[in-house]
């Protein structure tokens, strides 16, 4: 016990500490932040980052999916068609991993290809929300239940596969896309239902990379100890930052960093 406490580096707590404040400013998913920084600034390799980045999501996110739950603001039905895609796909993916060797040059180039294309088009979701919602609203408004229900299935598979490899997808992207999917639910049970589904999927994406050997833990507590004061901190100070101003800020930090590592 006492080896672990010394293990924990107060440098990836302070970056917990950074990260958690623009979760809570930004309410953009934490595996859009510290999985590259954890990759270019620390020099972790990918598939560790990652996978210490999935289970780090998915513990933080519990408290803000029961709050959501207890305010009825989760809509299950999705989060049951999401989970059926994504819980499979997600399982499929980590089995590929495991087959080709998570400390293969192979496998490390492809996570970090699909994390650096995963924040580019997340920033692309950021900074064109709007346009997109519109766009898309067109040619959704036409689709039976069946139709979206078929599609909701779909994304969550997209998502699984996507969260699995590079710990980004459902936030932003995840949003987004639900909202286009059913425009009449209020935001803030899209919201609550993507929070929902984002925790078992973290945990069980996390718990495969686990398995595989991929989960640093004196890593994720260290990160731990700084994220839960600072998406506090970062939730309680939201309001004071004008989303005109942070939004592209974010969004061009996150396109920056994801073509580094796309290309």
């Amino acid at each position: 016990m006492l080896a672990f406490v010394h293990s924990l580096n107060p440098l990836y707590s302070l970056s917990g500490l950074v990260v958690g404040a623009l979760v809570g400013f930004t309410g953009v998913g934490g595996g859009a932040l510290m999985t590259p920084l954890l990759v270019l600034a620390f020099g972790i390799h990918p598939a560790t980052a990652v996978g210490t980045d999935l289970l780090y999501a998915g513990l933080t996110k519990i408290s803000g999916s029961a709050v959501h739950a207890c305010n009825g603001a989760v809509d299950w039905r999705i989060v049951r068609r999401l989970a059926s895609g994504s819980a499979p796909a997600a399982a499929l993916t980590l089995l590929l991993l495991a087959h080709f060797g998570k400390d293969s040059k192979s496998v490390s180039e492809v996570i970090s290809t699909v994390l650096g294309f995963a924040l580019i088009l997340t920033a692309i979701v950021l900074l064109f929300r709007v346009w997109l919602l519109r766009k898309f609203a067109e040619i959704l408004d036409s689709l039976d239940d069946r139709r979206i229900v078929a599609l909701t299935v779909l994304l969550g598979a997209a998502l699984g596969v996507l969260v699995s490899i590079s710990s980004v997808g459902a936030g932003a992207i995840g949003v987004t896309a639900l909202l286009t999917l059913y425009p009449k639910l209020p935001t803030v049970r899209i919201v609550g239902s993507d929070i929902a589904h984002a925790v078992p999927l973290a945990l069980i994406a996390g718990a495969g990379h686990w398995w595989i050997g991929s989960v640093d833990w004196a890593l994720l507590a260290s990160l731990l100890i700084g994220s839960i004061p600072g998406i506090a901190a970062g939730s309680a100070l939201a309001s004071r930052v004008p989303d005109r101003v942070l939004r592209p800020v974010l969004a061009g930090t996150l396109a920056l960093v994801g073509g580094r590592l796309a290309f």
